[in-house]
């Protein structure tokens, strides 16, 4: 049981302990399924789809099932539930109070004694109200009926929808991708951040180690007289600025290794960064133009309006639907028998507005102007991403050239405090010149990683233009 427990907790452990040595592949593989903001856009998508879903659901037409349970005790109500209901009588009609004195009439002409007296109250017979039509007992009444209705024809409008729906969907698609590249370009940028920030701390502990030497050769040196307290004071201070360097390269480290958490949603403890420099991807105005991401979604945006016209233009158009309805009527919720209670209804309805003000065509004229303006975007769009392309090429051109020339200046540097190192050790210079052409070395060292740190980042930005 307690190699069970062992075993179980060790799973737990591993399960929960952060990424180590992770490589920007299998960070980059790690983004794509667990990133956030992605996820967020995937839902953005597949609700996208749904809409696709309801807009082809018209074609079908519609069932509505609807119950209406009423109690009225209007004559014309009540009349009408028993008519619908199939169930209207004479009696209805009060022919119980017409026929009594009809029939008294009639039997005293059959036998003659039919007076005038008597033929002139039978005019008063149409005047009798009939009291069960005109105060009828309140009578409940329900309705169930089913009712179909499908469009036959809509000018293309259903059309349009469908297939602007459809684009908005490979839009959400786009979209995406954007949000993808964004976050790979992120974490790449991250990880060779990692990478400069690894080779600054390792130049900074050769500095210290340096600082250290000198700090001993100057013990050495005060034994015999020929160094001062001061220099070692000055030394002490060096390293003290050294080490504060040091940390705060740690902690830039540190921060940078939560930033790769955050956009992997995953703890990470440790990365292998890429030691090289990013790769300059090969571009051409055919690369920009097939592969960016904001074209492509110009060019989408540009077949939407077409669609969006057809919307317009069907508004001159005929409407046609169709409608069919069964249903029941009685004052039982379910009659005994449903066949001798039924109904049904059938009819094609056709509406075809011939004139509202000039407010649709005002509104296609106004789509025809909108796709034109999208066009002129898509032509913009192909010519602002060139354009950004050449700035970002010229700009690693130029960020190339000063890595070169602060990687000489470093070397330089470096030589020119060894030099200085032998002088001082000489007492020709003082500790001072000493320290200040290791300041200078130090501060090379930072405009080199900055101006590293710039390339690095254009030559992403380049990367991420083509969707790289």
């Amino acid at each position: 049981m307690k190699i069970v427990f062992l075993l179980l907790s060790i799973a737990t452990l591993q399960l929960s302990a952060g990424l180590k040595n992770l490589t920007l592949v299998n960070a980059l593989t790690i983004l794509e399924k667990s990133n956030l903001e992605v996820k967020v856009s995937r839902y953005e998508e597949s609700m996208k789809k749904f809409d696709i879903a309801k807009v082809n659901a018209k074609s079908f037409g519609t069932i509505d099932i609807s119950v209406t349970a009423m109690r009225s005790n209007d004559p014309g109500n009540v009349f009408g539930f028993k008519v619908q209901s199939r169930e209207a009588s004479f009696a209805d009609f009060g022919f119980d109070q017409f026929l009594s004195p009809l029939g008294g009439a009639l039997m005293k002409a059959n036998s003659g004694a039919l007076t005038m007296q008597d033929l002139s109250n039978m005019s008063s017979i149409l005047s009798i109200e009939p009291t069960k039509l005109n105060y009828p007992e309140a009578r409940n009444h329900y309705i169930t009926k089913a009712t179909f209705k499908i469009p036959l024809f809509t000018g293309g409008m259903l059309n349009s929808y469908k297939q602007i729906t459809t684009k908005l969907y490979e839009m959400s698609k786009l979209d995406t991708a954007k949000v993808l590249a964004l976050k790979r370009f992120e974490l790449k940028k991250a990880f060779y951040n990692v990478g400069l920030v690894n080779s600054y701390i390792s130049n900074l502990y050769s500095i210290k180690k340096n600082i250290k030497k000198l700090e001993r050769v100057i013990k050495e040196m005060q034994k015999e007289g020929y160094a001062v307290e001061t220099d070692y004071l000055e030394v002490d201070a060096k390293l003290a600025e050294v080490a504060a360097m040091l940390n705060e390269a740690k902690l830039n480290k540190e921060l940078a290794y939560q930033f790769i958490s955050f956009l992997l949603n995953r703890d990470v403890e440790t990365v292998r960064a890429p030691r090289s420099a990013p790769t300059t991807p090969h571009i051409t105005q055919e690369i920009v133009e097939s592969r960016s991401l904001d074209i492509a979604k110009a060019k989408l945006g540009l077949k939407i309006t077409k669609d969006a016209e057809g919307v317009e233009k069907a508004k001159f158009l005929p409407k046609i639907g169709a409608f069919a309805e069964y249903g029941y009527a009685d004052n039982r919720l379910v009659p005994k028998k449903i066949s001798q209670k039924d109904f049904y209804n059938v009819g094609v309805k056709a509406s075809w507005n011939i004139f509202n003000g000039g407010a649709d065509m005002a509104s296609l004229e106004k789509a025809k102007l909108n796709r034109l303006k999208v066009a002129t975007q898509v032509v913009l769009a192909k010519k602002g991403m060139w354009l950004k392309a050449n700035k970002l090429k010229s700009e690693v051109r130029t960020f190339k050239s000063q890595v070169r020339s602060y990687q000489k200046q470093y070397r330089f540097s470096k030589k020119v405090y060894d030099t200085y190192k032998a002088k001082y050790k000489e007492g020709v210079v003082s500790i001072t010149d000493l320290l200040v052409k290791q300041s200078k070395e130090i501060e090379v060292l930072l405009k080199l990683l900055d101006v590293k740190n710039k390339r690095n980042a254009k030559i992403l930005e380049l990367e991420n233009l083509i969707n790289g």
